[in-house]
């Protein structure tokens, strides 16, 4: 595997106006490979919008997804690939011919589609239907996983993909500035958000608190560590619906280290290096090598009845 640049973007996206955040894609995307990225990530419904989505009826959420590969969002996605010639991970909801409902997150090229997964753990709106695989492609020669959001908070989802080859997985999220019974956490106000240019300091206490990225850094950088991986995290920044999310889309490398981070409150990205020699030298690496499945393999697998509660969303403002 040769060194790759990779970008990680985050944008405030528009509920249900799938053509703005196209061309934000695009702009971005436009931008990236300008600068010799060779792929950019985008985050959790980076195309459809998200938190909007819990509002939604069956056939509201049916309009609102599409048909993977041939829906017109993959054709567009594929589109500016070809023209700026750069590998574009983004996310939407996903429909099929039998009305089946899904979180998808795709990897489109120049020449269309090459991955496309399913969260494994969605909850943003009842009628959405769990994904029941992993997923490992390769872009250029490196293996790589995708797992949404809520799927990386289960240790045993990375570590998996992991097992199944990945050095690179993608978490695009949706994610903090929500009530948890975590200590700490909960909604930022959004008016904060309007009144950044003048105070942005209040706005970045609240951001960089254990509202947002206090609690990221408890356990992202360990998904990287233990498991000797690169992690390309994305995350929206600005209103999503009426809740106010914080962005810090970073990379992390397999040291469990933040190579770069989005910093800023703008639609924007932040592009690292990816070299295979960490890879190697990592101490996740050596830990699964180290392993003893003989002694879990049972205890992982016994028969076990998956229960999620979602905290934020008995906290429903709207």
């Amino acid at each position: 595997m040769d060194n790759i640049k990779i970008s990680t973007a985050q944008f405030e996206h528009k509920s249900a106006d799938k053509a703005y955040n196209l061309s934000v894609i695009e702009s971005l995307s436009k931008k990236a490979a300008a600068e010799g990225s060779k792929v950019i990530a985008f985050h959790e419904c980076s195309i459809t919008g998200y938190t909007f989505a819990r509002h939604l009826n069956k056939d509201q959420m049916l309009n609102l997804a599409e048909f993977i590969p041939n829906g017109e969002s993959i054709l567009k996605l594929t589109e500016i690939a070809k023209n700026n010639d750069i590998t574009i991970l983004a996310g939407l909801f996903e429909k099929d011919e039998n009305d089946n409902l899904y979180k998808a997150y795709v990897c489109v090229n120049k020449n269309g589609l090459v991955a496309k997964y399913r969260k494994l753990h969605p909850f943003i709106n009842p009628y959405l239907t769990a994904g029941d695989s992993y997923c490992i492609f390769e872009i250029d020669g490196w293996k790589c996983g995708i797992l949404i959001c809520y799927d990386n908070n289960i240790i045993e989802n990375v570590r998996a993909t992991t097992l199944l080859g990945a050095d690179i997985i993608f978490m695009p999220h949706v994610t903090m500035c929500t009530p948890s019974t975590r200590p700490g956490a909960g909604f930022v106000d959004p008016q904060l958000w309007q009144n950044r240019e003048a105070d942005p300091t209040s706005l970045r206490l609240e951001f960089d608190g254990m509202k947002g990225r206090g609690w990221l850094m408890k356990w992202l950088p360990a998904r990287a560590y233990d498991n000797g991986i690169y992690v390309v995290f994305s995350n929206p920044i600005g209103m999503d619906d009426d809740q106010l999310k914080n962005g810090c889309s970073m990379i992390i490398d397999p040291f469990g280290d933040i190579l770069n981070e989005c910093r800023s409150f703008d639609d924007s990205f932040t592009t690292a290096t990816i070299t295979p020699e960490k890879l190697g030298l990592s101490g996740g690496k050596r830990y699964i090598k180290a392993r003893r499945p003989d002694l879990y393999r049972d205890i992982i697998g016994q028969e076990h009845q998956p229960e999620q509660k979602v905290v934020w969303l008995n906290n429903d403002k709207a």
